[in-house]
């Protein structure tokens, strides 16, 4: 964004923001966004403990419309998940199979694009993501993202979490740079920023043990933005992280956005428990998620867009 377009939007924020009578304990936090200053991790420890959600709600929504007046974004895209076959086994994970089991499957290159095709007339991304697969390198996913975009050259390519880019790398015997630009010039588009957790390597000791450390989560989707893939990012709550745990992940990404101007969105979406294997999950309620998202809306001031992820959220919260 533009120096000229912030202080735009900055300006009517701070108008806006003076428009209303703010409860003291938020005048604080009022003043740093009318000022354009980074919250703190003790203000998102605050928003996040405060009982006055129609506050935060409110402040979070005078900072969307500042920047967006009353516009949402969306895009039309489909889902193709090219296999769940992974050598992973995270406890979160309901998704993941062993290579022998009855309903492990892997997409052919040619069926993946048959797939595709089914919707192509319909979407303008596709959206993969799939387990960690023992012998797919960087040549076949080379191969299935060129032949992608030659049979569909108008639809954008999102896919590969920072784990799977790791586990590519780590197969081909290239680096991370080396792998992103081949698949770059391959027709990938972007990352969709998935597998970030928490970024606190305590809580990914337990929940996704294996994983991408959190500096190596933050490495890859830096290496993504210098070579001009532009990725999005995410954040699972409501297993065991503090709200300490979710502030600091926060911040994390806010500092390296400031360092690479590359995530495009962040989107937030509550742990759901399905045939997982994580028994001291918190579950948010519909009240936590609406506060997550206005929280992140607050405290991610450098990241334009914030995602209502309606396949997760269910489309009311969403709404």
């Amino acid at each position: 964004m533009a120096d000229g377009e912030r202080s735009d939007w900055q300006s009517v924020l701070s108008q806006e923001l003076t428009m209303v009578e703010w409860p003291s304990e938020f005048q604080n936090i009022v003043n740093k966004l009318s000022q354009g200053v980074p919250l703190s991790l003790e203000d998102g420890v605050f928003l996040f403990q405060s009982k006055d959600l129609n506050s935060i709600g409110h402040l979070a929504n005078i900072v969307k419309e500042s920047r967006f007046a009353n516009k949402a974004f969306f895009n039309v895209n489909v889902h193709i998940n090219q296999t769940n076959i992974c050598t992973l086994a995270c406890k979160f994970c309901a998704f993941r199979r062993g290579r022998k089991a009855e309903d492990a499957y892997q997409m052919e290159i040619e069926q993946y694009i048959e797939d595709l095709r089914l919707y192509s007339d319909m979407v303008d991304e596709v959206h993969s993501v799939g387990g960690l697969h023992p012998e797919w390198d960087v040549n076949f996913y080379s191969e299935l993202f060129m032949k992608t975009k030659q049979e569909f050259p108008s639809i954008h390519i999102k896919a590969l979490t920072a784990v799977e880019v790791k586990h590519i790398s780590n197969l081909s015997g290239l680096s991370i740079k080396d792998t992103l630009q081949i698949l770059k010039k391959s027709g990938l588009g972007s990352l969709p920023g998935g597998g970030a957790e928490i970024l606190d390597d305590d809580v990914r000791r337990v929940i996704c043990r294996g994983k991408e450390s959190s500096s190596e989560y933050l490495e890859i989707h830096k290496t993504a933005h210098e070579v001009g893939l532009p990725t999005n990012c995410t954040m699972l709550f409501g297993t065991i992280e503090t709200i300490h745990q979710r502030v600091m992940h926060m911040i994390k990404l806010r500092d390296l956005q400031s360092k690479t101007n590359g995530f495009q969105c962040f989107v937030p979406y509550p742990f759901l428990p399905d045939d997982s294997r994580l028994p001291t999950a918190q579950l948010a309620t519909g009240s936590e998620i609406l506060r997550v998202i206005a929280v992140s809306r607050l405290m991610l001031n450098n990241i334009p867009h914030i995602k209502a992820y309606r396949m997760n959220l269910g489309d009311n919260i969403a709404e």
